[in-house]
């Protein structure tokens, strides 16, 4: 943790606790040493202005009739905060010349005055073409359409529209009380109630066409409820988890893998030869098989049984479309 972080971090802990602040939680929450984390409370109140009380030298305050009041001068992000307003930035620039451009451009003007805050205290301007987020697989979504779905989970308004899935490639007549948009993997998605099928369903933005918000209000769903079917299997389509995968992967893949994070319920157990065994909860396991497989010969699914002859069936087609020559 650097000093920029420390001092925001020690400013968060005193302004939220109501009594003294002892100096081995200082330490432990700073991850410094004893003389750094005097250092960094002299800076706090010295050169910040911050109302600190010290009892001792072992514990440390914000004064009770100032502590609601003082606030850091300028702006202050930790370095996660400062990752996701650089890539919401580049997110709003790739949108380009169609969706919602123009209505985000004023957004990026203020993340970008924010941003330029941050750069040596704003003695300069932010380097922001040094900042890249490359997207990949990004489908295009039509301008009016994703208008319309994302007023309609604002307002909270039924919508109607047609729907291409791409499984089947049918077309059919949907109405939904929309619940959440979620943007996944550089596409976004509609998380919605499906009033004909009683029942939670995601839509590709990009699969909608002739949507239309209705007058009728949206029927709202528990979070509690969105949250187990939407988000308790791997994978955007995901349902209720009807089984747990366990995938190993070779000590050379283990490097990545034990570093990425897959699903919130994920178990990762490092093995004594140096490979490493993911566990997760799948409903659907075609995302699921496609990201195994990019990983080609350093994983193998070990259960269960039936996900794993899944994946020699899919890997057999492979091998047998290169039989011969191409046509």
């Amino acid at each position: 943790m650097d000093r920029y972080e420390r001092i925001l971090t020690l400013h968060r802990i005193l302004k939220a606790s109501r009594y003294p602040v002892p100096l081995a939680r200082l330490l432990d929450e700073l991850e410094c040493s004893r003389a750094t984390a005097y250092r960094d409370i002299a800076f706090l109140r010295d050169a910040l202005g911050a109302p600190i009380e010290g009892e001792g030298e072992a514990a440390f305050r914000y004064a009770a009739d100032e502590a609601d009041r003082f606030e850091l001068p300028g702006l202050w992000l930790t370095s996660e905060e400062l990752q996701a307003l650089l890539a919401l930035n580049e997110l709003i620039g790739r949108t380009g010349p169609g969706v919602l451009a123009s209505a985000l451009a004023p957004f990026r003007t203020r993340i970008d005055k924010l941003l330029t805050s941050q750069a040596d205290g704003g003695a300069r301007k932010a380097p922001l073409e040094r900042i890249r987020v490359i997207g990949y697989g990004t489908r295009k979504i039509d301008e009016a359409t994703f208008r319309h779905v994302a007023s309609s989970v604002l307002e909270r308004k039924r919508l109607k529209f047609s729907y291409r899935a791409r499984s089947t490639d049918q077309a059919t007549q949907r109405e939904v009380s929309p619940q959440r948009l979620s943007h996944y993997r550089d596409n976004w998605y509609l998380d919605a109630w499906d009033e004909s099928r009683e029942a939670l369903r995601s839509f590709a933005v990009d699969r909608i066409k002739d949507a239309q918000v209705l007058d009728a209000p949206a029927l709202d769903r528990a979070e509690d409820e969105l949250n187990k079917h939407l988000a308790s299997s791997y994978g955007i389509f995901s349902g209720a988890p009807k089984n747990w995968a366990t995938v190993r992967f070779s000590a050379h893949a283990a490097r990545w893998v034990a570093d990425e994070h897959w699903h919130s319920q994920q178990q990762g157990t490092w093995l004594k030869d140096g490979r490493y065994e993911l566990k997760l909860p799948y409903s659907n396991s075609k995302e699921l098989l496609m990201d195994v497989l990019k990983y080609g010969p350093d994983a193998e699914i070990l259960s269960p049984l039936s996900l794993r002859e899944e994946m020699k069936i899919l890997l057999q087609l492979t091998i047998s479309g290169y039989a011969g020559a191409p046509a």
